[in-house]
């Protein structure tokens, strides 16, 4: 059964393209492409929920594991792209982060949530004074 196993594995090595396949300079990456691609879905939701030490933590390990995609041999350009896009996402999730935190976004998103509720109210009111006023003209007419 050994010697089978090892058979297997040397015609697999022995094809550049299965050998790269079977990897950890290929799964590695791939597996870790969860984090940029959750990073990248979560720009469409609110500012309020981003963590902002996360969001440093993510952005120090991507700029680090950038670096390492480039300094093992040989060098992995697939990881390289999994953190390039991580880095990315995560700079902007810090941006989102700053400018609801710190530069008056959060006052901002409160002044627009109560101006929704205004304008709510006031469209209730005159739906039911439109109502009211077409019940009015009903009876009026009969």
């Amino acid at each position: 059964m050994a010697s089978a196993i090892s058979a297997l594995n040397a015609k697999i090595r022995s094809n550049p393209m299965l050998s790269y396949f079977c990897s950890t300079h290929f799964w590695g990456p791939v597996s870790n492409f969860g984090i940029p691609i959750a990073a990248v879905m979560d720009t469409q939701k609110s500012p309020e929920l981003i963590s902002g030490s996360m969001t440093g933590a993510l952005t120090i390990y991507s700029a680090t594991f950038m670096r390492y995609a480039l300094a093992v041999q040989p060098k992995n350009y697939l990881l390289f792209a999994c953190h390039f896009i991580n880095e990315g996402s995560q700079l902007t999730q810090g941006y989102r982060w700053m400018q609801y935190h710190k530069w008056g976004g959060k006052e901002e998103m409160d002044k627009l949530k109560a101006e929704g509720k205004i304008k709510s109210a006031v469209e209730t009111v005159e739906k039911t004074a439109s109502d009211a006023l077409d019940k009015a003209k009903e009876v009026v007419g009969k």
